[in-house]
């Protein structure tokens, strides 16, 4: 297949989907050797985590770009574009790039005899940022994990830093049904001699990380063991309690590096008032009523919300009328009851990805006792254009979005964009 533009590009990308996302970094380091293993040309932070790993990259970009470093910064999946997730000093790859480079990689993966062992796509566009990443001649790039960790394609790197921000219950059809086989799969990323960074765990995880780091020696600093109590943990921009504790993290994880990565500590402080990520606890205003972008997926992200929403309304906040949609009927266990107990009314939606839960699985989950609007709606007539929203009429409540990234990255195309994008079809790789 010749490829011609930027479509023909994201259309061949898309085909790989029918390789999987084979779990495993075999594939990876084959790939990476017909490159030159590109990925050890520049010092990288490695970042896992249940929840909070993409806002502590971050938050770290955002550090060493304040002091003068030019950053890399990988992470999955993207909101509305591809290229948010290979980005240099925070500007997105470019369609064009992503041709070019999509032709290049093309070549090699093509030449590996063994079909089995040619890349998919998380393994494409994690070769494209190690080779964006060593072509940029960056300073430092800050990689997070796609899954787990242990068996993740980003695994190939030798970090100078690895980052575990948090350890809960997702993805546990791969990565284990326990706190501890999840810590296990995560630790996976701990290199020897490297040090390891951890965020707030469950006993459980922290216990298993703390066996993994001492096996491997590696120095372990808990940002627990760093401050004094959570109402020392540094302030940022970024909503929500969680994120306190992701600043924390980024914080002592600059600290760690400070040796080699000369910071100034008050820079980094500035920097953490201006992280750009979106959609985590994001209040904007429509021309009639707030709107808040809130993307949680899992069992420790509805805690989350839960505990954000107690907030609004210990501050004086009224419930929300809140608009839903999420991957996988398990997800919904958790978030529905949460959302009942702060919503006025719910619209359940389907995202378009195949792993939606449906409309029958999320009304399961909404407790009985819920005395308000449940209402089944879509996306398309929900946000049926660039600034138009049909909940957009004079209330003093606000709307709350939730659950799925692919949710509001479906929104936001329709509702921030002038025409459509179209890149949501390699959001679920």
């Amino acid at each position: 297949m010749k490829l011609e533009s930027y479509e023909d590009a994201k259309n061949w990308l898309y085909s790989l989907k029918n390789r999987g996302a084979t779990y495993g970094i075999e594939r990876m380091e084959v790939f990476a050797e017909l490159l030159v293993n590109p990925q050890a040309s520049f010092p990288s932070i490695h970042i896992a985590g249940t929840n909070g790993k993409g806002s502590t990259a971050a938050m770290l970009e955002s550090m060493f770009r304040a002091n003068g470093y030019k950053t890399g910064l990988s992470t999955s999946p993207h909101l509305v574009r591809q290229g948010e997730r290979i980005q240099v000093n925070r500007e997105i790859l470019s369609e064009e790039k992503i041709l070019e480079y999509t032709r290049e990689l093309k070549g090699l993966g093509d030449s590996i005899e063994d079909p089995e062992m040619r890349p998919s796509f998380f393994e494409f566009m994690t070769a494209m940022a190690f080779l964006h990443f060593q072509r940029s001649q960056v300073d430092i790039a800050i990689v997070e994990v796609g899954l787990g960790g242990r068996l993740d394609a980003t695994n190939i790197l030798m970090p100078e830093l690895a980052v575990i921000t948090s350890v809960g219950m997702d993805h546990c059809e791969i990565l284990g049904d326990t706190l501890e086989k999840i810590a296990w799969e995560k630790a996976g990323i701990v290199k020897p001699g490297v040090p390891t960074v951890i965020g707030k765990l469950p006993n459980e995880a922290k216990e298993a990380v703390s066996r993994v780091c001492e096996k491997r020696g590696s120095p372990l600093i808990s940002i627990e063991e760093s401050y004094p109590g959570e109402e020392s943990y540094p302030e940022t921009n970024l909503s929500g309690g969680y994120q306190r504790i992701n600043a924390a993290t980024a914080t002592v994880s600059a600290r760690t590096l400070s040796e080699r990565f000369k910071v100034d500590e008050n820079r980094c402080l500035e920097a953490l008032k201006e992280v750009n990520w979106p959609a985590r606890w994001d209040m904007r205003r429509m021309k009639h009523r707030d709107i808040i972008f809130d993307v949680s997926h899992n069992e420790e992200g509805s805690r989350w919300l839960a505990s954000n929403l107690s907030d609004w309304i210990e501050k004086g906040g009224i419930p929300l009328d809140i608009v839903v949609g999420i991957m996988g009927d398990y997800r919904a266990r958790s978030l529905m009851p949460v959302i009942a107990s702060f919503a006025r009314s719910i619209t359940l939606v389907m995202p378009q990805q195949s792993r939606s839960a449906s409309f029958e699985s999320l009304e399961e989950f909404i407790p009985d006792d819920f005395e308000g609007e449940i209402k089944r709606g879509s996306i398309e007539e929900l946000f049926p254009g660039k600034g138009k929203c049909l909940l957009d009429q004079p209330s003093k409540h606000a709307v709350l979005v939730t659950g799925s990234i692919y949710l509001i990255g479906e929104i936001w195309e329709r509702y921030y964009e002038s025409s459509p994008v179209g890149q949501g079809m390699l959001q679920d790789f």
